[in-house]
């Protein structure tokens, strides 16, 4: 059988015990001068061996405080040591802290056990107040330092199981961001897929009109339709490469919203909205820059405006819920949402966090800009902001350039 390895610490607590002990032994500092041993180098043989002991506290903690007590015992009979008792409290201390759980649980009780019946026995020996005495000394030595371990084990015990809850908290907030963008990423690939499905199957039918059709006329428009929709395919294709399918077998096809259903959707807000107390201003200045958007771009527009506005409607205080889109001298398309930030009256409907993950990843693949928080407002109060700005790239280029 190979004896686990004393702990470093433990060496030089033992090496510390055995040193000051000497060091009173050779001034002839003892605990008693009655002493039914009465050789001097007696007293070593008890501190040697709780050094020892000391050494073991945290390997063998159980064996530790087993062979401690007899040390301690035996320390009674000769002149005494006050080193090798207070040794012998950290070896109850740390049996308590490092041993099994059966054992944490059992020293307490037993050593207060100990300490009551010697108490008791001395008071019937001798009926004086020393045996009380005698008792707290008892109580001192074994009692104190194993509730003091058990409390600190507890406390340990705590905040272990405090530290795991929050790694399994944070594994599972991981988890949860993981998936919200993955089927984000899945809605999207689904929606594309059918803008693309449709964008061929414009080609395949303008395609098989020119080839049926012996007209010069019809032959031109069929072709111009089809270098159109081959142009805005193959952009759409583009932003579509890195993107995940789901796995799940929904194959249905999904209707691909544009921002010219934005003033439908604001209608069905405000009707929700408006036992809120909410009420919803779209202010759309993009016909001053004109120019048609790439379908994801839209897409993404609209999927914002739509998960601000559920935002709005679930946490939103009474007010103005402003939804503004805007075109940039660089063509690119700017949607902001604002909302009241406070506490909204009345049950308040609970979120995960899935839908700003949700935006923010829709603009990160179009390689946009996104920011979400609480802004000051003109009234001193605070509101909710949502800021995007998409990119729309130029979408009548050759198609041979998206690959460059």
């Amino acid at each position: 059988m190979t004896l686990p390895r004393p702990h470093r610490h433990d060496l030089l607590i033992a090496a510390g015990g055995l040193a000051i002990g000497l060091l009173m032994w050779s001034f002839g500092l003892h605990t008693q001068n009655d002493a039914l041993v009465t050789a001097r180098w007696a007293t070593l043989v008890p501190l040697a061996v709780m050094a020892a002991m000391e050494s073991l506290r945290r390997s063998l903690p159980q064996t530790a405080l087993a062979v401690g007590t007899l040390a301690l015992v035996a320390d009674q009979f000769t002149h005494g040591s006050l080193v090798t008792a207070l040794m012998f409290t950290d070896v109850v201390y740390a049996a308590v802290v490092y041993g099994s759980p059966a054992a944490a649980r059992r020293i307490p009780y037993t050593t207060g056990l100990i300490t009551i019946g010697v108490t008791i026995g001395f008071l019937v020996w001798w009926q004086n107040a020393i045996a009380l005495l005698v008792g707290l000394v008892t109580g001192m030595v074994s009692f104190l330092p194993a509730v003091t371990g058990a409390v600190v084990r507890n406390h340990r015990q705590a905040a272990d199981a405090a530290r795991l809850r929050a790694e399994q908290t944070a594994l599972l907030a991981e988890m949860d961001r993981t998936q919200a963008v993955v089927a984000e990423r899945a809605r999207m690939a689904r929606e594309l897929h059918d803008m693309v499905a449709n964008h061929l199957s414009a080609i395949a039918i303008h395609s098989t009109a020119a080839l049926s059709i012996d007209d010069p006329g019809t032959t031109r428009q069929a072709l111009t339709v089809i270098r159109e929709n081959s142009v805005e395919g193959l952009a759409e294709m583009r932003r579509l490469i890195g993107l995940l399918r789901d796995s799940s077998g929904d194959t249905e096809p999904a209707a691909a919203p544009t921002l010219d259903g934005l003033e439908a959707l604001l209608a069905q807000a405000r009707t929700n909205g408006a036992s809120s107390g909410l009420d919803l201003v779209l202010d759309d200045t993009r016909e001053a820059n004109g120019g048609r958007l790439p379908a994801p771009v839209e897409l993404a527009a609209y999927r914002i405006v739509q998960e601000s506005l559920t935002n709005a409607l679930k946490h939103a205080a009474p007010g103005e819920v402003r939804v503004e889109l805007g075109r940039r001298p660089d063509g690119a398309l700017t949607v902001g949402v604002t909302s009241p930030f406070g506490g909204q009256p009345g049950p308040r409907a609970p979120g995960s966090g899935a839908g700003l993950v949700g935006m923010r990843e829709r603009v990160a693949l179009l390689d946009g800009e996104f920011e979400a928080g609480p802004l000051p407002a003109d009234d001193g109060g605070k509101v909710w902001h949502v800021r995007a700005v998409l990119p729309v790239g130029t979408s009548d280029k050759e198609p041979q350039a998206w690959f460059g």
